[in-house]
């Protein structure tokens, strides 16, 4: 894996948009408290699993559902949290570049490694409204992943503006989610500076052999070791290895596109063990078949990775 600048290298790897645990409380809003504690714990095991870092404040993180209080909370806890052991790019997403500028300087005082930012939520920004937008929090300082999300922005960050945002001191990478593999090499020749991040997890494998350097991560919060190994098998060129990993999991890692993927990484998480818990408004519950349907998938995954860890000797 190479990064162009040191100051990219924070922004490539296998960085977990971390889902963000809450506990019951009938004076938080809709009833549900941030509980930090227990997300504290989840971000330092996903580091000590072997990714390399961690996102807070995404979309899987519920960012829009937060108190601004919260907000600058759940940051400051994934910081504290993997204490220099990883990476930390926060989310810094704003309806407007003041707004997004605040939050990157926010992270910039907490002691963030970067951090991700959408194009104007809520409203479909033209070309010069986009490049000023990351003009301003490019002026913070910190190293920046431009998002591209087309589904939820209905701004498309083509490959070629891409070449006009990266012109922008500070702007390192692109979390592509467009879910079009061909743009990792429309990408890379148009803005050859700057690193090409997966941010839908079930192209992974694709992008990162038409030269991606990082994932942006949903499921790692459920499979975040075998996450790292899928990650430096395909870096390392160990194709056929990377791919008997990755095809048992893409069925679970397709819901990280779908509407529910919050609650259905959540639903991931508490099927391995792990705490999921319910989400804030608006997100609700999933209806009977998505819950069956994700069951259903992580079964598979799961069974396919104890069936290779006990064929390698070792405890699933």
């Amino acid at each position: 894996m190479t990064s162009t600048t040191p100051q990219a290298e924070a922004l490539t790897g296998v960085v977990v948009a971390t889902a963000l645990p809450y506990r019951e409380d009938p004076g938080a809003p809709a009833g549900l408290a941030v509980d930090y504690d227990r997300y504290a714990e989840h971000c330092r095991w996903l580091v000590d699993s072997g990714c390399d870092g961690v996102g807070p404040n995404g979309s899987l993180g519920e960012y829009s559902s937060l108190t601004d209080e919260e907000r600058r909370r759940v940051a400051r806890t994934a910081i504290e949290a993997v204490a220099g052991r990883g990476r930390v790019i926060v989310g810094v997403h704003g309806v407007g570049s003041h707004l997004a500028a605040h939050w990157a300087e926010a992270a910039a005082e907490d002691g963030a490694d970067g951090v991700l930012c959408l194009p104007p939520t809520m409203y479909r920004a033209n070309r010069g409204e986009i490049l000023a937008h990351f003009e301003a929090v490019a002026a913070v300082g910190l190293p920046v992943m431009v998002y591209n999300n087309p589904l939820d922005t209905k701004v498309d960050l083509t490959p070629g503006l891409l070449a006009e945002i990266a012109a922008i001191d500070n702007v390192h990478a692109v979390k592509e989610f467009s879910g079009d593999v061909r743009r990792v090499l429309q990408i890379k020749e148009e803005a050859p500076g700057l690193d090409v991040v997966c941010g839908a997890d079930d192209v992974t494998l694709e992008s990162l052999v038409m030269g991606a350097t990082g994932w942006f991560a949903g499921f790692p919060n459920v499979f975040p070791a075998e996450s790292a190994r899928l990650f430096a098998l395909a870096v390392e060129g160990r194709l056929a290895e990377a791919r008997a990993l990755y095809e048992p999991l893409v069925a679970a890692f397709r819901w990280d596109s779908r509407t529910e993927f919050v609650q259905a990484i959540k639903l991931g998480m508490e099927l391995v063990g792990r705490y999921g818990g319910p989400c804030r408004p608006p997100r609700g519950p999933l209806v009977p078949a998505h819950h069956a349907q994700v069951t259903a998938d992580m079964r598979r995954a799961v069974d396919a990775i104890a069936a290779g860890a006990a064929a390698e000797g070792q405890p699933a």
